[in-house]
């Protein structure tokens, strides 16, 4: 039994390897076979999936809004799958072994064990491109194993469109929280580019959102522009008076504000709506108080439309159309326009 080349293995070494191998048989093994199945198992332990889904993590992170830095993305397969299933070879790895792991909470968290569901098949295919011997089709058989999930999926709490004016113009204290909700309304965009606007985002009438903090655009080179109605503009010039390092919402201590600052602010007031729902009442405005293209309201609220094929020809964001349909959204809910319903031209 080789035990090395001189000199990559040292005397002392060899003596010390040939002892230990020599215990091998007295204990009454093969030595070389005992090697190549201590070989063996070693390369499984290679590709646990703990390791093989820190990889897939790490090839996503551009794909990922902020590199992945706020863990939503992996959070999943490390809060409910990795505990049970990280230390095993990811060859080893079957639909039962993924039905057991998630089972608790197919039902009762239908959401989160669904990202779970869905992160640990892209770690499977990761596996499989990696050249590992995985059945890709394990996640699917899980699913079939685990049955539809009884779940109802809840949808944001929002304010009627109709009492959203009443709601903008009680904002009228000037703190950092309230300034950031007045835009939050005006604007109709998510919470995370809104809490993370920086004054250097804001050229004129525009304000230009770059891609990696956008939903669904992240990966792209694709930045999103959002007009900027009178009343917007007023509302960031009154925020600059906060700003530190370049942030108009920062927060007291370092950062900018959390979502929660904005949902508690509106608990205070005794309300159920969130202020993630205010886009679903932009939405809800637009579709019954106005003649809105679809095409223009989706793009409003930030959503890519079309499939790859259809985007590369209508490469339009509709900005001056967003611009007149912005100016319109403040004007209503600043009172300006009264209790009349809306009829906007886009022709």
């Amino acid at each position: 039994m080789g035990l090395g080349r001189f000199p990559d293995v040292s005397l002392k070494e060899a003596r010390q390897s040939a002892e230990e191998w020599r215990g091998v048989v007295r204990q009454g093994k093969d030595a070389i076979k005992e090697r190549e199945r201590l070989r063996q198992a070693a390369e499984r332990n290679a590709h646990l999936l703990h390791d093989i889904a820190l990889d897939a993590f790490e090839s996503r992170k551009a794909e990922l809004k902020g590199d992945g830095k706020a863990g939503r993305w992996f959070s999943p397969l490390e809060l409910h799958v990795l505990p049970k299933l990280g230390r095993m070879p990811v060859s080893e790895i079957d639909q039962r072994d993924i039905r057991d792991t998630l089972a608790p909470i197919w039902h009762d968290k239908a959401e989160t064990a669904r990202k779970a569901m869905n992160r640990l098949a892209i770690c499977m295919r990761h596996a499989a491109a990696l050249g590992l011997d995985v059945d890709i089709q394990a996640t699917d058989k899980a699913r079939a194993l685990l049955g539809k999930q009884r779940h109802v999926p809840k949808h944001v709490p929002a304010l009627p469109w109709q009492e959203v004016p009443a709601f903008y113009q009680s904002l009228s204290g000037g703190s950092v929280t309230e300034l950031a909700l007045r835009l939050l309304i005006l604007t109709a965009v998510r919470s995370f580019p809104l809490r993370h606007i920086r004054e250097d985002q804001i050229d004129g009438d525009t304000w230009t959102i770059p891609a990696e903090a956008m939903k669904g655009r992240v990966g792209t080179v694709s930045d999103f522009r959002v007009p900027l109605s009178g009343e917007a503009y007023a509302v960031i010039q009154e925020a600059r008076k906060f700003a530190r390092d370049g942030y108009l919402f920062p927060s007291i201590r370092k950062g900018v504000i959390s979502d929660m600052t904005m949902t508690k602010f509106m608990d205070r007031r005794g309300m159920k709506a969130r202020p993630h729902g205010f886009r679903s009442s932009f939405r809800d405005w637009t579709a019954e108080a106005t003649n809105t293209p679809r095409e223009v309201a989706e793009t409003a609220l930030g959503h890519v439309l079309g499939g790859a094929v259809e985007r590369a020809y209508c490469r339009t964001d509709y900005l001056d159309a967003r611009q007149r349909l912005m100016q319109q959204w403040s004007t209503y809910i600043t009172g300006a326009s009264g209790d009349t319903v809306l009829h906007l031209s886009f022709i």
